[in-house]
């Protein structure tokens, strides 16, 4: 009779272990396309046995049926792991490539008239200058062109700072989404731990919104993670400890000063007060997949971004390790400076045929000793039609003249030439300080044409100015020392360019054919296969029709053995 009863028991079991596992199997059917579910697998075990019997000898043990061991949430570890870093590779490219893509249409050469035109209207004016260097027309048509290629440069340059700050806003944007991406995942890590705390339940649906988070957080930044025995899980950003199982210690956005870039720091490893700053990335270290330092959007942005402005300063004389390990890092700053670079040595190349200069040493009346010091060379210059001296250059600093008037203990004058500051921008022939000559916009004819004793000498500057824009003796950066002239050096320019967004867009395309055969893969582990449950739910339902037989069976058996005995 007892035995009897206890089948009763194993017969429940298997009818409420069969039920069971239909609803987990409905829960997966219901939610075949539902993003970043990861499908639940029943795992059966027996229950616990009775003994009957004190001996060896006569020691029976009777079963009560089965019973779910554990509702498996089942995922790959090395497959999110080799996800998440693929997955962040790819999002660097991919922002490196649309920041370089940005770049190009900055200037703007399938828009109107080529850059390149307008600096070949510069040459064109002098060529026309050397035809009646008499006339007022041709005059103006020097000081016109120059002043439209300066307008026209200072735009394209003007565009590359204000998309400099678009970048610093996405930045600034990416930063608070990695923030609110931990809050959200040490909010998950809470709940988690609540449910699972009892040891009983799973919290299937908790744990998959955030695996679905740190899938996220993934294409923003280098992520580590590891799951404590409480459910929780550790986040690591860029080897920082990022979330733990109580707090989330955030990414912090400071901003310069003066650039108002905002540099990615960690205000716990930090010293606000004492202006000592623990930034988020080490750019000491080269940028490769074989040390896993190509990873995130985040990184790709303020790579790309750069520290400041870039100059000709940033790119003039550098070796290829210095430039590689500078500006060369920055695909904005690189672009920046190396345009700088061209205007720098273009308009000071024009100057100096125009008012040259020669290397003299003397003593200033206030005893300033000028050793080796530039000055005006009066012997080979040119004047205008004013005849004043010094002879004016064409492109002037804002900052400050082209010469000083200093008379030296022997009464003579000189007109020291004013070195270019290393700092101050104003004080650079540089795009941001450069503007046409005030005194040439006043009187186009004090351009200087005229030898010392009246003579037309512009012949001789045409050539020397035809001779500057022809020679190749220009290098682009460290990288690419091929000689070219300037109109060699714009098309290099936009060609390298465009060669560094095409090998970014192909590593992001190829990277994103990756990402998707491994995701792929692991929709093999967690992806919900319907005919599989199909097939699972007809083993359970007919598994419980079984269960329910075997109950009536047994009720059967124990109702004749009552109402016969």
């Amino acid at each position: 009779m007892a035995n009897g009863f206890g089948s009763l028991y194993v017969g429940a079991s298997s009818l409420q272990n069969s039920q069971n596992a239909l609803n987990t199997t409905a829960n997966n059917l219901a939610n075949v396309d539902t993003k970043g579910y990861v499908r639940q697998q029943v795992l059966f075990a027996d229950r616990d046995y009775l003994n009957i019997g004190d001996t060896a000898n006569n020691r029976q043990q009777i079963g009560l049926g089965l019973n779910i061991l554990d509702v498996v949430h089942t995922r790959d570890y090395f497959l999110d792991r080799y996800y998440r870093t693929e997955n962040g590779r790819q999002s660097f490219y991919e922002a490196s490539g649309e920041v370089v893509d940005g770049l190009i249409d900055v200037y703007q050469e399938l828009e109107g008239e080529r850059f390149q035109e307008t600096m070949e209207n510069v040459f064109k004016a002098f060529q026309e200058l050397e035809k009646g260097p008499e006339t007022a027309l041709n005059h103006n048509l020097v000081t016109q062109k120059s002043t439209l290629f300066l307008q026209r440069v200072t735009e394209m340059y003007g565009d590359m700072k204000e998309y400099q700050d678009k970048v610093n806003v996405k930045i600034n944007q990416t930063i608070d989404q990695i923030n609110k991406l931990g809050h959200k995942i040490l909010n998950l890590n809470r709940e988690i731990m609540r449910v699972e705390s009892g040891g009983i339940e799973t919290a299937m649906t908790l744990r998959d919104e955030r695996d679905n988070v740190l899938d996220e957080l993934s294409s923003l930044a280098k992520v580590d993670f590891s799951e404590n025995p409480d459910g929780s899980v550790r986040v690591k950003l860029e080897n920082v400890e990022f979330v733990d199982e109580l707090n989330i210690y955030e990414m912090y956005g400071m901003e310069d000063e003066n650039t108002g870039f905002i540099t990615p720091i960690w205000p716990q490893l930090s010293d606000m007060e004492r202006g000592r700053y623990n930034d988020v990335f080490n750019f000491t270290v080269d940028i490769s997949a074989e040390l896993n330092t190509d990873i995130g959007r985040l990184k790709a942005l303020v790579l790309a971004r750069g520290d400041r402005t870039g100059t000709y300063r940033d790119v003039l004389g550098l070796s290829a390790d210095a430039f590689n390990d500078g500006v060369g890092m920055s695909v904005m700053m690189e672009g920046q400076a190396e345009l700088d670079q061209m205007v720098h040595k273009m308009v000071t190349a024009i100057n100096d045929i125009l008012s040259p200069t020669k290397v003299v040493t003397f003593t200033g009346l206030d005893g300033t000793y000028y050793h080796n010091a530039r000055v005006w060379d009066e012997e080979n210059a040119c004047l205008g039609a004013d005849g004043e001296k010094p002879g004016q250059e064409l492109f002037s600093r804002r900052g400050c003249d082209r010469y000083t008037k200093v008379q030296s203990t022997d009464g003579q004058i000189y007109y020291v030439y004013n070195e270019e500051s290393t700092t101050d921008t104003s004080k650079m022939y540089c795009i941001d300080g450069l503007v046409i000559n005030p005194a040439l916009l006043e009187e186009e004819s004090r351009l200087p044409h005229l030898k010392q004793n009246g003579e037309p000498a512009w012949n001789e500057i045409a050539e020397k100015i035809v001779d500057v824009w022809q020679a190749k003796d220009h290098i682009v950066n460290a990288n690419n020392t091929a000689p070219c002239n300037f109109e060699g050096y714009y098309e290099r320019m936009i060609v390298e360019l465009s060669s560094k967004g095409s090998v970014y867009n192909t590593l992001a395309t190829n990277l994103t054919s990756e990402v998707s055969s491994i995701d792929n893969n692991r929709q093999q582990v967690i992806g919900v296969s319907s005919d599989e449950e199909l097939t699972n739910m007809i083993k359970y339902q007919n598994a419980y029709n079984a269960a329910s037989r075997y109950i009536n069976v047994v009720s059967e058996m124990l109702e004749h053995l009552v109402t016969r005995l």
